[in-house]
């Protein structure tokens, strides 16, 4: 979406230890980059959490990440330097200019801020996609998975100054969704992006619909990176204080939102409350057709 959006320049893709572990990742990155006819470099992060076990979410999103598609070996490949390197070089390098969307767990970003911390107050925007505003979570009752895998990872990152929002996963449900229909009149634009959006994604509709009670195709992903896009879609934000649950086994993960401001701490987190949902479909299309 961001290869196809006007005066976006994307200077770097980096990959971290989620869905699948990292090498998997690097090789959907370089596809998909691939299928973008773009050249855009991409760099290896993080091979697992910062305390924790590795914990994929094949079962949703396939053995591949891509919807058990397992697409061709991409012609290109990762650049040799460390993901979380050229995160804290490319800040310094651009002062103020730098929008970066976090896609997957936190390992990455939390590891670049432990080594250098003066970094937080050099990036315009950070754009989360990740956790739950005070709703139910979508690897436990109470936690989504980018920050439920790393919980240590999002509580460095939550409380570094930088400037935050939260994209939750909620916010790509119900009617944000795709429906069939939709999904239909996606893979009729006939572009190869549009297919691969819609294909790398048919084992994520399947077990939504079969276990999330889904009513259709929920992209929390790309509702994310329509927020980075375009901040107009937001209908509903604020800043609040959020932190990360890392002691519990029952609520691991949770991102517990100080939304009536008892904690009287000062808020790290723009939240992202609700979105115009047929704004983020039309962004959606536009980038893909």
């Amino acid at each position: 979406m961001a290869h196809h959006w006007p005066d976006v320049e994307i200077v770097a893709v980096t990959i971290v230890n989620g869905n699948v572990p990292v090498e998997q990742g690097v090789k959907n990155a370089l596809y998909t980059i691939q299928v973008c006819n773009a050249s855009t470099p991409v760099y290896v992060g993080c091979t697992k959490p910062i305390l924790r076990e590795s914990l994929y979410a094949d079962w949703f999103h396939g053995k591949d990440g891509m919807g058990n598609m397992y697409y061709p070996e991409p012609k290109s490949k990762p650049e040799s330097a460390h993901a979380t390197d050229v995160i804290i070089d490319i800040i310094k390098q651009y002062p103020g200019e730098i929008t970066l969307v976090t896609l997957g767990p936190l390992t990455n970003i939390a590891t670049a801020l432990l080594k250098a911390p003066e970094i937080a107050q050099l990036v315009q925007r950070c754009v989360i996609m990740g956790g739950a505003a005070n709703t139910v979570g979508n690897v436990t009752p109470a936690a989504e998975y980018n920050i439920w895998v790393d919980p240590e990872a999002a509580k460095i990152v939550f409380h570094s100054g930088m400037p935050m929002e939260m994209v939750g996963w909620e916010l790509s449900r119900h009617d944000a969704a795709l429906t069939f229909a939709e999904v239909e009149t996606v893979m009729n634009f006939g572009t190869e992006r549009a297919r691969l959006a819609m294909e790398c994604n048919r084992t994520a509709l399947d077990v939504a619909m079969r276990e999330q009670g889904a009513v259709g195709l929920t992209l929390a992903d790309p509702v994310a990176i329509a927020v980075a896009l375009d901040p107009d879609i937001v209908t509903r934000q604020g800043k609040y204080f959020v932190d990360v649950e890392i002691t519990s086994e029952l609520t691991r993960g949770a991102t517990v939102v100080d939304e009536l401001e008892v904690l009287n701490k000062s808020p790290n987190m723009n939240v992202i409350w609700a979105i115009n949902v047929m704004g983020w479909k039309e962004i959606l299309y536009c980038c893909l057709h």
